[in-house]
């Protein structure tokens, strides 16, 4: 009897269980930007604070720069990889040292815009667009401190503490950099729906 192996995608089974987990992470976010998109433009008190929905207190132009900084350390997140890929250490560690700062100023300035929001601007979970605009965004943001506190320990070991990465050994920068890429493209698309639309 012969016995055949099973079918291959061709794709390290880490890769493929984080495609499947980015796939269930599209249908919870669809589901969160679907409730927003309904919710925020109903307001059964009529305005808040003068303005129809609440959306006219968003700070774009601050919001527009930072989300021009969390694109960008999608780009130094490649060129993370690339550098390990190649061998190049230094790089390597830069380019996730630089990542962390962009993740952690994207994260400093939503806190800021949520505190002026809610201490400046009375805005608050009691209205249908505070609770929609909260809740999409600050599951997003849980998801940008999960990546950081994931790229820190990727530095611990980038720096020699827990092993090290190298050109033949670095499937968890890219699968790290699948995750940090969706999350930068999810931020894409919310700051288009929810600032700008």
């Amino acid at each position: 009897m012969v016995v055949h192996p099973p079918p291959s995608l061709g794709l390290d089974n880490r890769k493929f269980g984080f495609w499947v987990f980015i796939a269930s992470e599209v249908l919870f976010f669809s589901v969160l930007i679907a409730n927003f998109l309904v919710l925020s433009k109903q307001d059964p008190a009529g305005s808040f604070h003068g303005v129809a929905t609440g959306r006219e207190l968003l700070n774009i132009p601050l919001t527009a720069l930072n989300t021009f900084i969390l694109l960008t350390s999608s780009f130094t997140v490649v060129l993370a990889l690339e550098a390990i890929q190649k061998g190049n250490q230094k790089l390597f560690r830069i380019f996730l040292l630089v990542t962390l700062a962009f993740g952690s100023f994207f994260i400093g300035v939503q806190g800021y815009e949520y505190f002026i929001l809610i201490v400046h601007e009375g805005l608050s979970m009691g209205t249908l667009f505070g609770a929609s605009f909260f809740t999409l965004t600050g599951f997003h943001g849980a998801h940008v401190v999960g990546g950081l506190i994931w790229l820190v320990i990727i530095l611990f070991k980038a720096f020699g503490v827990m092993g090290g990465f190298s050109a033949q050994d670095n499937l968890g920068i890219e699968i790290f950099g699948l995750y940090w890429h969706f999350v930068d493209i999810v931020w894409l698309l919310l700051f288009s729906l929810v600032y700008l639309i």
